[in-house]
């Protein structure tokens, strides 16, 4: 049988056969070990692998692939401090295994270490420079660095390696993006589509350049591809609320709006985008009281500040002054981010 096509209960069953087999050596037991631990690591049992990963590296302790493999386990668990240490133990035993080298710089970056990231994926390319993963990789860490230029050269290599490589054309836009150049950030999306046609994800992305371009009716377009792509995922519902809220198209941005929140209720951007929809559309009490509930999430929602400011002072009697000064105390710019709204 190929194992490789083989279902995670079929390889369990034969790896088992195995291991409780009294005359297969340590070696083939710790392989065993570590193969069932896969499978159920397939099969998305994590504490299960790893307790099979802990008996391959306890009959051998120098099985290099028993501990990357474990790592990957306590990574996908989220317990990034214990999956270094299994990959860097990995990583001692092998210092040629490129791949346990990425995956150390992947866990890395999930902590947060973008320096020491870049540094495991400069030992990534240097032991294999057509590794279009590492470049991709590296770039995300740069970008997270907020060091676009670099990322972008990064994001170059990986799609000169692998054209059809989508993530990078994905991320590379979100780079040019944060850089302000929506036109190839736009591009960049749309190639990652042509790779890709049915990412809610890549549909998004480029609805939300198309939203910073102030071309709302194609990010509306977008929107709606994503939203019937992945409905269950409320930031495309909140992302076209907004779109449709600063469009003028109240109504269906306020249904929006309600399904972003019924799918998580308890999201401040999306009562921050409906709190912005009955700001336009004249329900000051409604608004105010979802900006209220925004804030109460994130009392730093320049947004949100800013908006009920507004409420207050278009109610007869309010007054919004203080809100609306906190506001541009976190961001100068939020006045004229409403006027550009149509909100004054």
């Amino acid at each position: 049988m190929n194992k490789e096509k083989a279902s995670p209960d079929l390889q369990i069953g034969g790896c088992t056969t195995v291991i409780q087999s009294d005359k297969e050596s340590k070696n083939n037991l710790a392989i065993a070990f570590t193969n069932r631990g896969v499978a159920y690591r397939n099969k998305g049992q994590y504490a299960r692998a790893i307790q099979d990963y802990d008996q391959a590296i306890k009959l051998d302790p120098k099985y290099a692939i028993a501990f990357r493999n474990r790592g990957i386990a306590y990574d996908d668990k989220g317990q990034y401090d214990r999956a270094i240490r299994d990959y860097d133990q990995a990583i001692n035993l092998d210092p040629n295994d490129a791949d346990a080298v990425n995956l150390r710089s992947v866990a890395s970056k999930n902590k947060d270490q973008y320096d020491h990231a870049i540094q495991a994926y400069d030992q990534a390319i240097k032991l294999n420079s057509n590794n279009a993963l590492a470049f991709n990789n590296r770039g995300v860490a740069y970008a997270n660095k907020g060091q676009y230029d670099r990322a972008i050269q990064d994001y170059d290599q990986a799609i000169k390696l692998d054209p059809k490589y989508a993530t990078a054309f994905d991320n590379r836009g979100y780079a040019y993006k944060a850089k302000g150049d929506l036109d190839h950030a736009i591009a960049d999306y749309s190639d990652a589509l042509l790779l890709i046609p049915a990412s809610a994800t890549y549909f998004n992305d480029r609805g939300q350049a198309y939203d910073d371009k102030k071309d709302y009716g194609r990010a509306i377009q977008d929107y709606d591809q994503a939203t019937k792509l992945d409905p269950l995922y409320a930031g495309y519902w909140n992302s076209r609320c907004r779109a449709r809220a600063i469009a003028g198209q109240l109504k269906q941005a306020l249904k929006d709006c309600d399904e972003s929140l019924r799918l998580k209720p308890d999201d401040a951007d999306a009562l921050d985008s409906r709190g912005f929809t009955n700001l336009k559309s004249g329900n000051f009490d409604k608004a105010a009281a979802d900006f209220d509930a925004a804030l109460k999430l994130n009392p730093r929602l320049a947004s949100s500040l800013y908006g009920r400011g507004v409420a207050k002072n278009k109610k007869r009697g309010g007054s919004g002054d203080d809100d609306l000064a906190a506001a541009k105390a976190i961001d100068a710019k939020i006045a004229e981010t409403y006027a550009g709204y149509g909100v004054k």
